[in-house]
């Protein structure tokens, strides 16, 4: 009885383009170390509103119908549409003057009230929280709270600017060149002490010299 040799794989010769194909595809279980040591997967960033951060509002329209209707009224009782339609002669009357001091004094006394908070909050003992995470965690928002306060600290010293210039009367007026701001611009951002030419101008000569 003879015996038939059999070829080893090597004297084989190469396989085909399909078993190489489907050798390639085959999934590799994945090792217990990469398992392991794997990095989790990071938690969404956290964001926090930031109330010192002033919102630009689109421009207003003057109604004709309440051309008058500021006649009758206190400064702090008008309205913003009201305010747009008063005639251009009377730009910082008293009655403006009026509506924006009480404008900014709201502001101010919110940021006080928020910075009160704050100083609640940051006397929590962090030490009794058990979980290094979590102490972690509760770190970072008291970190986050006091950048954000450090803000409202700057916007706060901006509205003590902004009353002191309307007690002397320069409120509303451009710091470099004299002319009115515009009521709109001081609506939406009451603090501001140029005018948005001026303003734009500052920010191009920022952007190429540097300071």
């Amino acid at each position: 009885m003879s015996k038939t040799p059999v070829k080893s794989a090597a004297a084989a010769g190469p396989s085909s383009p399909i078993e190489t194909s489907a050798a390639a595809a085959a999934p590799t279980a994945p090792s217990r170390f990469a398992e392991r040591f794997s990095p989790s997967p990071q938690p969404a960033a956290r964001t926090y509103p930031d109330p010192a951060m002033e919102t630009l509002k689109p421009p207003v329209k003057a109604d004709p119908k309440l051309a008058n209707a500021w006649k009758n009224k206190s400064g702090s009782e008008l309205t913003e549409e009201e305010l747009l339609s008063m005639p251009d002669s009377e730009y910082m009357n008293d009655k403006q003057l009026e509506f924006f001091r009480t404008r900014l004094s709201a502001l101010k006394d919110d940021l006080l009230s928020n910075a009160g908070e704050t100083t609640e909050h940051l006397r929590e003992d962090t030490s009794i929280v058990p979980d290094p995470a979590d102490r972690a965690t509760i770190e970072e928002e008291h970190a986050l709270e006091l950048r954000t306060r450090d803000r409202e600290r700057k916007l706060l010293k901006k509205i003590s600017q902004s009353l002191a210039r309307i007690d002397a009367g320069d409120y509303g007026y451009c710091d470099e060149t004299g002319e009115p701001i515009g009521l709109g611009r001081l609506l939406a951002r009451p603090t501001a002490t140029l005018s948005l030419e001026a303003q734009q101008r500052r920010e191009l000569k920022q952007k190429m010299f540097g300071d």
